[in-house]
C-alpha cells in the first residue's frame, strides 16, 4: 500500500471505559489512550446505565493522551473507525441531545418487556423463526418498550434510536446511521434478509421505524468528522468508516474474517464468535445469529461474567493480577472439588436473567484463597464451555480461538480455556482487538474511497500478527474438564433460579 505514512484512528467504547489506537497503514500501533467511564448506575433491580456525554468526554481525553504520546500531527489522520458496547439504547429528541441516560447492553430490568415481545410474536420458537435469533434481556428491543410503558413523557419525545457507536458516530459526523453487524443485536431486524422486522417494530411501537436510522452496509461509510470533535483536534478530511459493535470489531481486530477461525475475548463479558458466510440459527437460540461487519454472519456465543468475577475476587482477598496467577497456580485443577456458578450479573448462556453466583462443593480441604482463586478461572470458562458445546452441535467447529481481552494476559487462564475448549489459543500481537479491529475497518474503508481493491480478509490477514505459538489443550486435563463440565451443568440447572424468567426480582 502506497499509504503507508497515513494514520488511523481506532476507538473502543465500552462499559469501563474508552480506549485509543494511533495506526499507521502498515498496521503498526504507534500509540494509544485511555480514559474510565463512570460506573453504570441504576435505580432499578437489574438497572445498568450511562450518561452518553461520558463516552464523549472519555473519547477525547483518550484521543488527545494518545497523540501527545506519539507527536504526530493530527493532519495525518485520515480515517478513524469506533466500536462500542453492543446492545445499547440511546434515546435523542429532536435536537439530537440523549433524553435521559443510555440503558447498557448488561441491563436487565427489562425482562418483562423482553417476555411480553416474544409472546406476542407467538413465543420464543416462533420469534426465533421470524427474527432469526432468540430475543435475548438485554436487547435493545425490549428497553424502548421499557421507556414507552414506564416514562412515556420521554417516549413521546424520542425523535431518534442509536446504539452507543451509533451515538460517537453521531456525534463525529452529524450522521445518524446504522449498519448491519450492531443493528443485528437489537432484537429489530431479520438477519437474513438483513432488514427491520415490520412486525416486531409493530409490537413495540406503530410508528418506530421512522424514529430508526437507514441501515447499511458495513463497507459504506458515515460521513467525515465535523464540528466539534474536528475543531478540538484541529483535524483535516478524517473519514469515518462504518463501526460497529465490540465483538464484531474484535472480529476484525483478530483477523476472523473467514471460515474456520474463532475468536474468544474475555473482557467484562466473555464471547467466542466465528465468521460465518451464511446465517447459522440456532433453533434454541443460545447462539446468537449476529450479522458481522464484513458483510457476513457471525455466530456468537455471550456470557454476561467474566473479569468482573476475577476483579471481585482480588478485591476480597486484595490481589494483584499477577498473585491472582500465582494462587490459581498453588491449587490443583478442579479446586479440589469447588465448582463457582459466576452468574452475579444473572445470566444470557444460559438463559437465568436472575441467577445468582454460588461456591459448591466447599470443604475443609478446599476453604483457602487458592482454591477460591482457581474455581473462579475455571467457573467462567466452564460456563462458556456450555455454549462452545452448542456451537459445535450446529456445525461450527474452528480449528482454531484467537483470544483477546483483558483476561488474555493470564496464562494460567488460558491454559485452562484451551483444555475446557480443547481447542488450540493463539494470543495476537495488538491485544486491544476492537479498538484495533475499529482502525482495521476505517483503512479499509478508505482504500475502498480511493480505488484500491482490497477485501477486508486479505487486509486483515496482512496486517493482523498472531503470535506464532499457541497454547494447547493438555490432553489429560481435556478428559478431567470434560467430567466436571458436566458436573458445572448439573449444578446451575438444579438450583431454583434457573427456572426464572420473566418474574420480577424480589421473587427470587
Amino acid at each position: 500500500m502506497a499509504q503507508n505514512n497515513l494514520v488511523a484512528v481506532g476507538i473502543d467504547s465500552g462499559t469501563q471505559g474508552t480506549k485509543v489506537l494511533l495506526v499507521n497503514f502498515k498496521g503498526e500501533v504507534l500509540a494509544r489512550g485511555y480514559a474510565p467511564h463512570p460506573e453504570p448506575t441504576g435505580r432499578r433491580p437489574g438497572e445498568k446505565e450511562q450518561n452518553p456525554e461520558d463516552w464523549i468526554k472519555a473519547l477525547k481525553k483518550a484521543w488527545h493522551q494518545a497523540l501527545n504520546q506519539s507527536g504526530l500531527s493530527p493532519r495525518k489522520i485520515v480515517s478513524l473507525g469506533v466500536s462500542a458496547q453492543q446492545h445499547g439504547f440511546v434515546p435523542l429528541d429532536k435536537s439530537g441531545r440523549p433524553l435521559r441516560p443510555a440503558k447498557l447492553w448488561n441491563d436487565t430490568s427489562t425482562v418483562n418487556e423482553t417476555e411480553a415481545i416474544r409472546q406476542a410474536l407467538g413465543g420464543k420458537e416462533k420469534f426465533i423463526e421470524k427474527v432469526g435469533l432468540h430475543l435475548a434481556v438485554g436487547y435493545t428491543a425490549s428497553k424502548i418498550l421499557w421507556l414507552k410503558k414506564n416514562e412515556p413523557a420521554n417516549f413521546k419525545r424520542l425523535k431518534t434510536i442509536l446504539l452507543p457507536h451509533n451515538y460517537i458516530n453521531f456525534v463525529l459526523t452529524g450522521v445518524a446511521h446504522m449498519e448491519y453487524g450492531d443493528a443485528s443485536g437489537t432484537g429489530l431486524m431479520e438477519i437474513r434478509q438483513r432488514k427491520w422486522q415490520p412486525e416486531v417494530l409493530h409490537v413495540i411501537d406503530t410508528n418506530l421505524e421512522e424514529k430508526l436510522p437507514p441501515l447499511s452496509h458495513p463497507r459504506s461509510p458515515v460521513g467525515y468528522v465535523t464540528g466539534r470533535i474536528k475543531d478540538d483536534f484541529n483535524l483535516d478530511r478524517v473519514l469515518v468508516a462504518a463501526g460497529g459493535g465490540d465483538n464484531m470489531m474484535a472480529a476484525i481486530g483478530t483477523g476472523n474474517t473467514r471460515a474456520g477461525l474463532a475468536t474468544l475475548s474475555l473482557g467484562t463479558s466473555g464471547t467466542i464468535f466465528s465468521y460465518s458466510p451464511q446465517p447459522i440459527i440456532d433453533p434454541q437460540g443460545e447462539i446468537a445469529a449476529f450479522c458481522d461487519s464484513t458483510g457476513g454472519w457471525l455466530p456468537l456465543l455471550c456470557t454476561m461474567n467474566v473479569t468482573n468475577t476475577t476483579e471481585k475476587i482480588k478485591q476480597l482477598f486484595q490481589l494483584s493480577n499477577q498473585n491472582l496467577e500465582s494462587l490459581a497456580n498453588q491449587s490443583p485443577p478442579g479446586a479440589g472439588g469447588l465448582i463457582f456458578l459466576p452468574f452475579l450479573n444473572g445470566e444470557r448462556v444460559p438463559e437465568i436473567p436472575f441467577g445468582k453466583g454460588a461456591f459448591i462443593g466447599l470443604t475443609q480441604h478446599n476453604f483457602s484463597p487458592e482454591y477460591f482463586v482457581r474455581a473462579v478461572l475455571e467457573g467462567t470458562i466452564f460456563n462458556l464451555g456450555y455454549g462452545w458445546a452448542r456451537m459445535k452441535q450446529l456445525q461450527l467447529n474452528p480449528s482454531e480461538i484467537r483470544v483477546t481481552g483483558g483476561g488474555a494476559k493470564n496464562k494460567t487462564w488460558l491454559k485452562i480455556a484451551a483444555s475446557i475448549l480443547n481447542c488450540p489459543l493463539f494470543t495476537l500481537a495488538e491485544n486491544e482487538a476492537a479498538a484495533y479491529g475499529a482502525a482495521l475497518q476505517s483503512i479499509w474503508t478508505y482504500l475502498q474511497e480511493q480505488g484500491e481493491a482490497i477485501s477486508l480478509s486479505e487486509l486483515t490477514a496482512h496486517l493482523v500478527k498472531k503470535i506464532p505459538s499457541p497454547i494447547e489443550p493438555d490432553l489429560e486435563l481435556v478428559t478431567f474438564y470434560g467430567e466436571l463440565q458436566t458436573r458445572f451443568n448439573l449444578a446451575w440447572q438444579s438450583l431454583p433460579w434457573s427456572s426464572l424468567i420473566g418474574q420480577p426480582e424480589e421473587s427470587t
